[in-house]
């Protein structure tokens, strides 16, 4: 059937998650922090992923911005960074990461186009619309899509229900586009076409589904609808 709406991941597919980190380290006085900076937004970014998968699997759902902020303390005791200042830095940037450069430009082809773009995600909707308004791309998004609204995260089938009851459209009408591979299977094998954006040229996943396309980044999603 023909596409009639993109949903995006937000955290790695539009907003880049070592951005952080990275505008934290060019900062005066972050000597340390400029040493590790990409480890440590490496290492944040694996136990976010780590501590939301394990809490859908235990049921012990929290909000993202706990898991982010349990990922974030884990990074930095490895990292040797006992500074509370720097942590609440990490953390407000964390609500202003940057968009991918060539997000708005994407978007806003879509809209040109007449196809809705949704944002589906694991993070809190005040985390949402906190990097929505920063990057400036709110008007080009038809929805912000939370799973805080049914408590538990991706890749459960519950939260990909959240897009059908929204905009009433059946899974194969659904461009899914994600940078996370377990999250493109996933989507995959709800039945969404989807879109697995493979920023580092890693393998696909064996997982129980492999998605439709592989992108190197985002500026070819209006061409796939």
């Amino acid at each position: 059937m023909a596409i009639k709406l993109c949903v995006f991941d937000a955290y790695g597919t539009l907003f880049d998650v070592a951005g952080a980190a990275r505008v934290a380290a060019e900062e005066p006085g972050r000597g340390a922090l400029a040493e590790v900076w990409p480890q440590l937004a490496a290492d944040w970014r694996a136990k976010q992923l780590e501590y939301s998968w394990l809490r859908a699997i235990t049921g012990d759902y929290v909000p993202f911005w706990e898991v982010t902020k349990d990922g974030l303390d884990w990074a930095m005791e490895r990292a040797g960074l006992d500074d509370p200042e720097l942590r609440e830095r990490l953390l407000a940037l964390y609500w202003e990461l940057p968009a991918y450069r060539e997000v708005p430009f994407m978007l806003a082809q879509l809209k040109a186009r007449g196809i809705g773009a949704a944002i589906l995600s694991n993070g809190n909707r005040d985390m949402l619309e906190g990097a929505v308004d920063s990057a400036g791309i709110g008007e080009f998004l038809q929805a912000l899509l939370s799973v805080e609204q049914v408590g538990i995260f991706k890749p459960a089938r519950v939260v990909y229900d959240l897009v059908g009851e929204e905009f009433g459209t059946a899974p194969d009408e659904v461009l899914f586009v994600s940078s996370n591979g377990w999250d493109a299977a996933g989507a995959a094998a709800y039945g969404f076409q989807t879109a697995w954006v493979n920023r580092m040229s890693l393998p696909v996943d064996r997982l129980m589904a492999a998605p439709a396309h592989v992108l190197t980044d985002l500026t070819t999603i209006p061409e796939l609808v």
